[in-house]
């Protein structure tokens, strides 16, 4: 039997929540300011995503294990919607 520790899942953790993530999140925050503002939605709506991506089941990781998407991505676009077949947002 092994000693090695299996890498932990982050239940329900977004990016910003997670240790060793700021490569990724610095990529999120480009990609949000490469989108034009006619195709982003406001702070408020993007906040309101992720606090409900947040409380999600299929949320490990900062990525929707639904559709594999990093939710802080997702979240951004204005005509994004969660990918449940019955959308929380």
């Amino acid at each position: 039997m092994s000693d090695t520790a299996q890498p932990k899942v982050c239940r329900r953790c977004l990016l910003a929540e997670m240790e060793n993530s700021q490569d990724i999140l610095d990529y999120v925050k480009r990609t949000g300011e490469l989108l034009p503002p006619s195709e982003r939605c406001s702070d408020e709506e993007y906040r309101s995503r992720l606090d409900t991506c947040r409380e999600c089941d299929f949320l490990a990781d900062a990525t929707c294990s639904k559709c594999g998407c990093y939710v802080e991505i997702r979240a951004l676009r204005r005509g994004n919607h969660c990918p449940l077949p019955k959308h929380k947002w």
